[in-house]
């Protein structure tokens, strides 16, 4: 490969193709589909029992008792349900006047008898846990005890950044174009349970109306660092995201700032209005990249590789040369746009130790910045 020339990954949006999604529980369970068959995002593929915590009385303090006389006072056995409140262990009092009792503490089922302590363990009720498809389409593969592979067709966008996590909702476009900002003016209550399409930025304030009328997500072109800090409270790491405590799921499809939203990225989310979104604001941009995500599936259609998209290459990659215009995708300078200024030959070893190929990049205030070619993506110009 020359000095000039050198190829990155890029997002992927395309109107058609296929999208295969792993879905996979967090402990060892059951499956409860199998291949072949078909499902709806809702459809619970697999679910397991997260254990109940285990809940100590302490019996022989209760009833003042030495530890190897509980087990005479028991009024229960172990594997007996219990509820909260009930009588476990009774002493018998004299002539049966003054008489202890233990109340259970909690609802669960009897575990442990202890006469070395005293105490009776009692095991909550187990906490279900379930993994849905996601994605409407066909169960492809099962992962016996762990999950399934679902593979359907549609439209598939990804974003550069994002924070939430899996929801599900209608397509909505609340502006009128791609460089058009999403406001709070814009943001009203029929908007209710739907996913939004802005433009170029969304502010703080258009964030919090938009919880405040329950809107399920925003996908749109940047948003001002710190009106993402001011709307979460706190500020975000990038490392990873998705765990959120929000009520909306927010998607960058550019980066941090005012950027208007790719033309094709836009058109094609657009033209979907009304149908059903399945999106994800995860983002890791370490070992194992995750990128939000947006996808309509329609396995009515066939599918097609993914298509180049404006704001960033396909599968393929794109050439680098002298002047491109770059998104750094890695810290300190995550999410800002820039221009190739330089792709110098040579390795260069990097704060970590590694010797890579980088490049260097002009930013928009002028300052030039040696990153590696690995932390950037090329975007098509504007």
């Amino acid at each position: 490969m020359s000095a000039a020339a050198a190829y990155t990954p890029g997002l992927t949006v395309s109107a058609n193709t296929t999208v295969v999604k792993t879905r996979r529980l967090p402990l060892k369970g059951s499956v409860l589909v199998e291949a072949g068959q078909s499902v709806a995002p809702d459809t619970v593929v697999a679910r397991a029992e997260l254990p109940g915590i285990m809940q100590m009385m302490r019996v022989a303090a209760n009833l003042g008792v030495e530890p190897q006389d509980v087990p005479a006072t028991l009024t229960v056995a172990i594997g007996d349900d219990v509820t909260k409140g009930q009588v476990i262990a009774q002493t018998k009092g004299i002539f049966g006047l003054f008489r202890s009792d233990c109340h259970a503490t909690t609802t669960g089922t009897v575990e442990i008898i202890s006469p070395v302590s005293g105490n009776v363990g009692i095991r909550e009720a187990p906490t279900p846990v379930e993994v849905a498809a996601y994605i409407p389409g066909t169960i492809r593969e099962v992962m016996p005890g762990e999950g399934v592979v679902v593979e359907a067709r549609g439209a598939f966008v990804q974003g550069i950044f994002g924070v939430g996590g899996e929801r599900r909702a209608p397509l909505l476009t609340a502006v009128s174009g791609p460089d058009k900002p999403l406001t709070p003016e814009a943001i009203t209550p029929e908007m209710a349970g739907r996913v939004l399409v802005g433009g170029a930025n969304v502010s703080g304030a258009a964030l919090r109306r938009a919880a405040e009328v329950g809107v399920a997500g925003i996908i749109v072109g940047g948003i001002v660092d710190t009106d993402l800090v001011d709307y979460l409270g706190y500020d975000i790491g990038v490392a990873i995201t998705g765990h959120e405590k929000i009520p909306l799921t927010l998607i960058l499809t550019e980066g941090f700032g005012t950027i208007a939203m790719a033309k094709r990225t836009f058109e094609l989310l657009a033209e979907r209005e009304g149908r059903e979104a399945s999106f994800s604001g995860a983002t890791q941009i370490r070992a194992g990249v995750i990128r939000p995500e947006v996808i309509v599936a329609d396995t009515a259609v066939a599918a097609t590789p993914p298509l180049p998209v404006e704001s960033g290459a396909g599968e393929g990659g794109s050439a680098l040369t002298p002047g491109a215009p770059i998104r750094i995708i890695r810290e300190p300078y995550f999410g800002l746009l820039a221009t190739v200024a330089g792709l110098p030959p040579e390795l260069t070893r990097i704060d970590s130790g590694a010797e890579v190929r980088v490049l260097e990049a002009r930013l928009a205030d002028g300052r030039t910045v040696t990153v590696p070619r690995a932390n950037v993506e090329r975007i098509a110009d504007q």
